[in-house]
């Protein structure tokens, strides 16, 4: 049976897909009007109060780089645009799942966000906000799995702990496929854009990505340096081998080490949830 195939087989039987609120639905259909204004998308975002405050929590993160405190969602999308904007509102829903079920992959989550955006600001890539919303959903296959397949979720739990494999191993055992292939399934049910669809699929594997490499790479690479500072908890106690073509695509040799480490860590200082050891 063929990736696809096993694919389509898992979604059939998925007990259900988390729902998106009834404000995210009109977000997705607002946002692809040309004629639409900042003010007409915040004025909605805004109207539900739990997931406004969610949306100026990570607008207002560090990963988003801003030196001043965004006080309104209109002013956060007039920053950062809707695409990004659209992304975060998708992340404050779907990981309100994992404050309550999964913590430690909020954690991991937010915490490679973070470093992907110091990362893509050392080197200078564009829209690095945008970057950062594709690392904040990097995992996401995981909560619909988590969600949808409970018992196949708990057997692939089971391996690791009991054979000491890595969380995709197991998957791939359990399922025939890996989060990264059902969290981009699920990115094209949600009508997501591919500049986070594909960092979403390919972020284990970059020198396969279609385009947005460097993109990709990024991603892959805040993965593993989260995972290596213990934040959070991505499934698995395991730091994943950056790819060589990741180093490549994004220049890493060039890059200044040691300083880009330590703006890491003052990141990730000053997130509540990411709570990191001094670098040695």
């Amino acid at each position: 049976m063929s990736k696809a195939q096993q694919l389509k087989a898992i979604t059939r039987r998925m007990d259900s897909l988390p729902t998106l609120p009834q404000v995210v639905r009109k977000l997705t259909m607002m946002v692809e009007s040309p004629d639409v204004t900042a003010q007409e998308v915040g004025k909605l975002i805004s109207s539900d109060q739990v997931l406004g405050a969610k949306v100026l929590r990570l607008v207002n993160s560090p990963f988003y780089g801003f030196p001043g405190r965004i006080s309104s969602v209109s002013h956060s999308i007039i920053l950062l645009g809707f695409n990004v904007i659209k992304g975060v509102v998708l992340s404050a829903s779907v990981f309100d799942l994992m404050e309550r079920s999964m913590v430690g992959l909020w954690e991991h989550s937010l915490g490679s966000a973070i470093v992907s955006g110091a990362l893509s600001r050392t080197l200078g890539l564009s829209e690095p906000e945008e970057i950062s919303t594709a690392c904040l959903l990097h995992d996401i296959g995981k909560v619909l799995v988590r969600v949808s397949l409970s018992r196949d979720y708990d057997q692939i739990v089971a391996q690791v702990t009991e054979k000491g494999s890595s969380f995709r191993e197991a998957e791939l055992q359990v399922l025939g496929v890996d989060h990264a292939e059902i969290g981009a399934w699920l990115a094209h049910e949600w009508n997501l854009p591919e500049r986070l669809a594909i960092p979403i699929e390919y972020h284990h594997d970059p020198g396969s990505a279609p385009k947005f490499k460097e993109r990709v790479a990024v991603v892959h690479i805040a993965d593993s340096i989260v995972r290596a500072c213990g934040v959070g908890n991505g499934g698995d106690p395991l730091v994943g081998r950056i790819s060589p073509d990741a180093w490549e695509y994004i220049g890493m040799d060039k890059v200044d080490l040691p300083m880009l480490m330590r703006k890491i860590l003052e990141d990730l200082e000053e997130v509540d949830c990411c709570q990191v050891s001094p670098a040695e």
